[in-house]
């Protein structure tokens, strides 16, 4: 009951953040539907449709990915003493963030379920021609357990993400709770202490995250074990879209290369940070290496999921403009859909998170007298040093992926 009446009473922005969670669960719940209405219509193939509902892991994960970078940003979730007197302490907030999540992902998983029954003709009559009756088994009985079993997935991976990414363990270590470590989000009395700390906060040095080296590592591995997959002249495993299917430890390698573009996006963020402050640095320089040091972790692994993401799709498209395969069907458009916004709306989010623990530094530079200015062009430094880093890291994996599934 706390969860909903904090989500009635929530700025019209945190509602917003919200509705983009249950839009999320809504499109990874209507491909998980879609999944079983194609079983219903087809139960004479079993293993595609398990191949099937194995594709709808990573538009289940850009939600619950999605949902941790919402949640991250909520204040209502954040420890202070005053909710520790009411008995609202670290333990009982998380528990409450997973509540607010259950709650946005549940009403988007019923809007998918309303989606679903409509386009199977269950609600009025079959819409568009019919033309989706065959792949959803309009006219056969849909298992309602099924149904709901496979609805409850989203809120469930949501709600244990969000509960194990904010416990007091992890937010320590992610630097969340309370005073940012860099960043200057303690609170600001007025006094003269608070606003010097506060502007002397962005230059404090920040630790470097150790993941870079671990990336690299990664990406190695996984581009060395594709290339080798590449030689195996088995069974290939189909991909979904119309996509030449590729085999198992081919995708396998891509899955690793993938998760060190994630594991190096921190690391790559500070060393942004350390090269925009190299050789006599000035102000707006200064500022933007040493914020961007302070945010490598909040910023760079959400980054490095987009630059994944964005990296996948191009090998896609590669590898479909090579072949003469039949255009990506409707569900593997709502699955890339999926993925791709949900990866792009976590970058903004973190970003508006980011903004707000540093609210603080810059009311402070802004009473001594530092230009607007200033702070635009450091904005501007911070995001042209990002898309020098990531952009060609994601054309460069793009093109290391595509080599072995082509041949």
């Amino acid at each position: 009951m706390l969860a909903l009446r904090l989500t009635r009473g929530a700025h019209p922005f945190l509602l917003v953040r919200g509705l983009l969670v249950a839009a999320a669960a809504a499109g990874a719940g209507l491909l998980l539907l879609c999944v079983l209405g194609y079983a219903v219509a087809h139960p004479d193939r079993p293993y595609a449709s398990a191949l099937r509902l194995a594709w709808c892991a990573p538009p289940l994960a850009a939600c619950a990915h999605l949902a941790v970078a919402v949640a991250r940003t909520d204040p209502a979730t954040r420890p202070r003493p005053g909710l520790c007197a009411l008995g609202l302490g670290p333990v009982r907030l998380t528990a409450l963030a997973a509540a607010s999540t259950a709650v946005a992902c549940t009403l988007g998983s019923a809007l998918a379920l309303l989606v679903f029954l409509y386009l199977r003709g269950d609600l009025a009559g079959l819409p568009f021609g019919g033309a989706a009756a065959e792949p959803l088994g309009a006219g056969r009985p849909l298992p309602l357990p099924a149904a709901l079993t496979l609805l409850a997935l989203v809120p469930a991976a949501a709600s244990a993400a969000v509960a194990l990414a904010l416990r007091p363990a992890g937010r320590r270590r992610a630097g969340g709770g309370g005073r940012a470590a860099g960043t200057g989000a303690a609170p600001d009395t007025g006094g003269t202490a608070p606003a010097t700390a506060a502007a002397r906060a962005p230059f404090a040095p920040a630790p470097a995250p150790t993941g870079l080296p671990w990336g690299v590592a990664l990406m190695a591995a996984g581009l060395a074990l594709g290339m080798h997959g590449a030689r195996d002249t088995g069974g290939a495993l189909p991909l979904p879209g119309g996509v030449p299917g590729s085999p198992a430890p081919v995708l396998a390698g891509w899955a690793l290369l993938a998760l060190g573009l994630v594991v190096t996006g921190p690391g790559l963020t500070h060393l942004c940070g350390r090269l925009l402050q190299a050789y006599r640095p000035g102000a707006a320089r200064l500022l933007a290496g040493r914020t961007l040091m302070a945010e490598a972790r909040r910023l760079g692994r959400p980054l490095g999921v987009l630059c994944a993401v964005l990296a996948a799709g191009l090998t896609a498209s590669s590898l479909y403009a090579a072949t003469d395969a039949r255009p990506f069907g409707p569900l593997s458009g709502l699955g890339a859909t999926v993925v791709l916004a949900c990866s792009v709306a976590a970058v903004l989010v973190a970003a508006v998170e980011t903004r707000q623990l540093r609210a603080g530094t810059t009311s402070a530079l802004l009473r001594i007298g530092a230009p607007a200015g200033l702070l635009r062009s450091a904005a501007l430094l911070r995001a042209g040093a990002l898309l020098a880093a990531f952009a060609p890291l994601t054309w460069l994996a793009a093109t290391l992926t595509a080599l072995p599934l082509r041949g």
